[in-house]
């Protein structure tokens, strides 16, 4: 149960820098405040636009690493939990 423990501290460092790596990736959709209500937008249109094709798959893998992260962080604890009350 050791080496899971350590499987699992290695697997989620790696999908943390997986989830910082798809967020800095993403396109900013306006600039701050002033580019979602409308003004300042710098060409980008403004306002809400859809995602499409790669953007729109960066987006939801950045996601699915999240729930993966979670999943991951929360075995992680059930397992630390589980090896100190089983020596």
């Amino acid at each position: 149960m050791q080496n899971v423990a350590h499987t699992l501290v290695v697997l989620e460092a790696v999908i943390a820098l997986l989830v910082i790596v798809s967020v800095l990736v993403q396109t900013p959709k306006a600039s701050g405040l002033g580019g979602t209500i409308g003004g300042g937008d710098g060409g980008l249109g403004g306002g809400y636009r859809t995602r499409r094709g790669l953007e729109r798959q960066i987006y939801w893998t950045s996601w699915v690493l999240t729930a993966a992260f979670l999943v991951c962080s929360v075995a992680n604890i059930w397992v630390a939990n589980w090896l100190a009350t089983h020596p």
